[in-house]
């Protein structure tokens, strides 16, 4: 069963995440993948929206069930695999030739919230649905890349109180702290903003590709280099 799709609305791709609390495990990593690869082989899309079709969450994060029983089952290399994968993910997005933007209409948390962190801009709903990182409480401290990832999207007072703290927040002060776009009053709302904001761009994707890979050089360095030295010892959980 797939756990996300993609349409395309006009000159914006749409990819929705299907699968519930859309965690983060190796089904998602290659599907996340491939439909990128996929949208990117279009000529006719000049940008990416992330969605939705949860009543309730965007995405919560890492699949810690499944982490939980390749644990269990001492299938270790599974983890690091995965770990590398949803990596791979977060720099394809981060790097990908063409905006891409999260259309957050439900619950980011932790791993998920990181996931709009490696895209280009942000919309939220304000009716429905937090934006938090509760690794301080169940002790998964973040990699550095994923800290890395987050600052270029956070403001660094607003992620050290967000990381630090575990605390949600709401759209309306998310867009007070430019962290988003913008808060939209519901999901209709959310939808229309975000692809209206998505077709206004049609840029030449070598330059826009170009242009994101020197801005964001330091960040894909930090994951290569740095995450490496915590992922092959596992040193994933306190």
């Amino acid at each position: 069963m797939s756990v996300l799709g993609w349409e395309k609305d006009e000159n914006v791709a749409v990819i929705t995440m299907t699968n519930g609390e859309n965690r983060q495990n190796p089904v998602f990593v290659k599907e996340m993948l491939n439909v990128l690869e996929e949208i990117e082989k279009d000529t006719s899309v000049s940008a990416v929206i992330i969605t939705s079709n949860d009543k309730k969450s965007w995405s919560q994060g890492l699949d810690l069930d499944w982490i939980m029983e390749r644990k269990k089952e001492n299938d270790l290399q599974a983890i690091k695999d995965f770990l590398y994968g949803i990596n791979s993910v977060f720099k394809r997005i981060l790097l990908y030739p063409m905006p891409v933007i999260a259309a957050i209409n439900g619950h980011a948390a932790a791993g998920g919230a990181i996931l709009t962190c490696s895209c280009d801009f942000r919309f939220m709903r304000s009716d429905k649905g937090f934006f938090f990182f509760p690794e301080v409480d169940i002790g998964v401290p973040f990699l550095p890349g994923m800290i890395a990832l987050v600052k270029r999207a956070v403001p660094y007072y607003k992620f050290n109180e967000m990381l630090l703290s575990g605390k949600r927040y709401f759209a309306p002060e998310m867009e007070e702290h430019y962290i988003i776009q913008k808060a939209c009053e519901n999901e209709d709302a959310l939808m229309k903003e975000t692809l209206a904001f998505a077709k206004t761009f049609n840029k030449k994707r070598g330059t826009f590709g170009e242009t994101k890979k020197r801005l964001h050089k330091e960040i894909i360095e930090v994951i290569d280099k740095e995450d490496p030295l915590f992922i092959e010892p596992l040193f994933i959980m306190a």
